[in-house]
């Protein structure tokens, strides 16, 4: 309260008679202790279970593989991520997209049957995949089918295209189908796989882990590959050339790996 110079007391202005109460709120709501998060935690550490893919599309049926790669490449510009495989048939397929009900990826697959896009389409359950088993089988039979799926593009010439041999497609479309074949959406450039998931010492790989390389120096991911146990991985050297396995001990490697990552394993 105020008084004037004859001592007649006044009435305070009524925010001060609030003042207390708000700076109590204030500190309880953490106003006062906001700060910028750490660099290393704008790092996007996703578990396997964030990952989990939802309805898939499936097209075509093709003998040669440019055809399987021609579809895929007309999808990508359309905004989806997809990728071809060889099929157990024989015959190679494209898949594409990620939806959480079978409603929204019909309805997809429809305006790209109506747009001639595709020519028919099949959709892939959630349930189907290697990575819905994980809980009853185990995180080591996971990690074992993305081993042979890996193994099944061995001597594939592939043609990712799309994007900057700079960011690593080729490698990373390679990842990619490997991952989501079995379940899991992975991000399709090496950078954003490399910034997806959780770091692991080179020491402790395991089979289906993520090596990264710098393959122009420094420390920019230009390359990633599939850990294939005993220090190998499965990698798509470079546009054109075939899916094979390499060594970490070789010296081009050795000298420009720069990290690896684990997808499987919630923290």
């Amino acid at each position: 309260m105020k008084r004037r110079k004859n001592n007649t007391i006044l009435p305070s202005p009524i925010w001060l008679l609030f003042f207390p109460l708000l700076a109590q709120l204030l500190l309880s709501s953490g106003c006062s202790t906001i700060s910028p998060p750490p660099a290393e935690t704008s790092i996007d550490l996703q578990s396997s279970h964030s990952l989990r893919l939802g309805y898939t599309i499936q097209a075509g049926a093709f003998t040669d593989v440019e055809q399987a790669a021609r579809l895929s490449r007309t999808l990508e510009k359309q905004g989806l991520n997809a990728y071809y495989f060889r099929h157990d048939s024989g015959l190679y397929k494209v898949r594409f997209g990620n939806y959480p009900t079978p409603e929204e990826a019909s309805r997809q697959a429809e305006n790209l049957l109506r747009a001639g896009i595709i020519a028919d389409y099949y959709l892939v359950r959630p349930e189907s995949y290697a990575m819905a088993k994980k809980n009853e089988l185990g995180e080591d039979y996971l990690r074992e089918q993305l081993f042979d799926t890996a193994c099944e593009f061995l001597g594939i010439c592939y043609k990712w295209g799309g994007v900057s041999q700079d960011e690593g497609f080729d490698c990373s479309g390679l990842t990619m189908a490997v991952y989501q074949l079995n379940g899991l959406d992975l991000p399709r450039t090496s950078k954003s796989q490399f910034h997806t998931g959780k770091p692991v010492k080179k020491d402790e790989l395991k089979k289906g882990d993520l090596v990264f390389f710098a393959t122009k120096g420094g420390k920019k991911i230009t390359h990633v590959g599939i850990y294939a146990g005993d220090n190998t991985f499965i990698h798509a050297p470079r546009k054109g050339k075939q899916i094979q396995t390499a060594s970490l001990d070789k010296g081009y490697f050795k000298d420009r790996f720069v990290g690896a990552r684990t997808y499987l394993s919630d923290s």
